[in-house]
């Protein structure tokens, strides 16, 4: 089989988030056009990660494309928990704020679980204080977190069907694992949640019919992980030697799925995406236009 057979199969295969994104980019600019007042998302950056500044910037590109305002508080690597948690203080109390986001990871001597739980539940756009966490949870929710909510539009982009599936999500973070796993379940999906401490963890991803993974392990997951013809969303960003890699072996991987989202361009356009509906959702339910 030559080369180009095999890359125009594999294309076919492709969950494709960058499409799916700039679809969610373009229908929040159209919709934010008919605003009197701009939503403004604030983002709360603690100096040192060069990562998170990459996330930071890319956040700040998607509100221009989308006609939303943006503010970048930046905080030095060394400050204190107080220092941070006034911040978001001052962020809650500015009306002309419509969200904020807080961008993880923090370093070591600071505790994030606090410092989310300080944000205003009406202007925690990637929902993960207290409060709305557990509006996700029961079901009665207005946004979701953002990589979740991502993850789920794109199966249903491609018209996966979810109800009655067997689902395994790989990771249990709040941001993602057990998010997902929550919507999955409201989708009417069998869920099971794996994590680091899991035994025989490839015995039961080869159950799966559809597999999340988000272990934070360069190329973790190989095909023999993977079930025949299972969906694999892979929201894995590791970068190594100046290139990104996923949790999943895309090339071995894809010899056996069904469907499969490639790093980079599945989940982490979609995440970006989903946090400007998000801040469009919030400004509309808020009463500030």
């Amino acid at each position: 089989m030559s080369k180009v057979v095999v890359y125009d199969i594999i294309k076919q295969m492709i969950l494709d988030g960058k499409l799916l994104a700039q679809e969610i980019k373009n229908n929040v600019k159209e919709s934010a056009k008919r605003l009197k007042k701009k939503p403004l998302l604030a983002c709360i950056i603690i100096e040192g990660n060069s990562a998170s500044e990459i996330y930071v910037k890319s956040k700040q590109k998607a509100c221009e494309e989308c006609g939303l305002s943006s503010k970048v508080v930046r905080l030095p690597k060394n400050t204190t928990q107080k220092k941070l948690e006034k911040e978001i203080e001052n962020l809650n109390n500015d009306k002309d704020v419509t969200a904020i986001l807080l961008q993880l990871p923090l370093p070591s001597h600071l505790n994030s679980v606090s410092a989310i739980n300080k944000i205003s539940p009406e202007k925690d756009v990637d929902c993960l204080t207290y409060k709305n966490l557990g509006k996700v949870f029961v079901g009665e929710y207005d946004i979701a977190p953002c990589t979740a909510t991502g993850i789920i539009r794109l199966l249903e982009k491609y018209n996966i069907e979810l109800e009655g599936k067997r689902a395994v999500v790989v990771g249990r973070s709040l941001l993602v694992g057990r998010s997902v796993a929550t919507l999955l379940e409201k989708k009417n999906a069998t869920v099971t949640l794996c994590h680091s401490k899991t035994k025989n963890l490839k015995e039961i991803t080869k159950e799966a019919e559809i597999l999340v993974v988000a272990i934070g392990k360069k190329q973790y997951i190989k095909s023999d992980f993977i079930k025949k013809s299972a969906v694999v969303v892979d929201v894995g960003i590791n970068r190594e030697n100046g290139k990104i890699y996923g949790d999943v072996d895309f090339e071995k991987a894809s010899e056996k799925c069904q469907y499969i989202s490639p790093v980079p361009g599945g989940v982490g356009p979609l995440t970006v995406a989903c946090l400007m509906e998000n801040t469009f959702k919030l400004a509309l339910k808020n009463n500030k236009n």
